[in-house]
Order: structure tokens, then sequence, then C-alpha cells
């Protein structure tokens, strides 16, 4: 039998990761601290079941409440994870594969910005020109893989 291995990281490459074994189900989070550690709408999390090897540097970690320590890369700042007393939870746009890591549960809904659900019925902004432009762009952002030496930390 095949060992399921998840690997991920920040943006910028400081902190990566690996997952051996299996993750929980994934869930997006409406809570005010969520919103807050996130700088976003929601907190899309995941939980991990098997373990968690870091492959390159660790997090930081915020405590955000009395059970709840929230990591981030102490580097870019990239959200990373959720530290709960029965587990841990990765950010979904963490991994570098999130294409079967869909959220299939909300949580604290009633704390959701009345909005959110209409957010996606907004018009697309479909101008192609503005998107060759953006993939001009040089970016210094980490790939999603794991490489043998990223440029930025060449020490790591």
């Amino acid at each position: 039998m095949t060992e399921t291995v998840r690997t991920g990281g920040c943006q910028c490459g400081a902190v990566r990761f690996r997952i051996h074994g299996a993750l929980g189900r994934p869930s997006i989070c409406h809570c005010r601290m969520c919103q807050k550690a996130f700088g976003g709408f929601f907190g899309p999390l995941v939980t991990v079941k098997g373990e968690t090897e870091w492959t390159r540097g660790e997090p930081s970690y915020f405590q955000s409440s009395i059970n709840i320590a929230r990591g981030f890369c102490p580097a870019c700042g990239t959200p990373l994870t959720y530290k709960h007393p029965g587990g841990l939870e990765i950010a979904i746009g963490a991994f570098d594969d999130r294409a079967d890591l869909m959220p299939q549960i909300q949580v604290n809904f009633a704390a959701r910005n009345a909005w959110v659900t209409e957010i996606f019925d907004q018009p697309v902004h479909e101008d192609a020109d503005f998107y060759m432009r953006q993939e001009a762009v040089i970016s210094f952002q980490h790939p999603d893989h794991d490489t043998a030496v990223w440029p930025q930390f060449p020490d790591a």
C-alpha cells in the first residue's frame, strides 16, 4: 500500500511541509479570528490526520486565544496552521496541490460577512490584455513543488 504524501509551504519558500498520511475534512471558518488571521472573508483549512514534517523552516506562532495558536511564515507572513487541543489544521491555499481540497463544511456561519454568499455572482473581469501583462511580471513566489535550492533561501 502506498503512503499518501502531500507537500506545501508559504509564499516565499522559507517554510515547507510534507504531510504523511490522510487529511481530514476541508472546511472554511467564518469567525472573526479566521477573517483577521487570513486577511480575508474566511479561513480555509483542512485537518491533518497524519504526521506533519517541516522540511524547510518552521512556522512562528501567535496565540490567538486560550486554546488556539496560529502558525505563519516568519519571513513572508503567509498563514499556515491552526493548532488546537484536538490537533492541527493547515491552510488549504498552502498546499501545492489543492484540487481535491474543496471545503465540505462551513463553520461559524453566523459570523460571516452578510454578502459572502453573493461574491461569486459578481461580474468577472475578462480583459485579455491585462492577463497577458500579468504573465510578464517577474514573480518571487516559491513554485508549487519542492526544489533542491530556492534562490531566496540558498542556505535553507
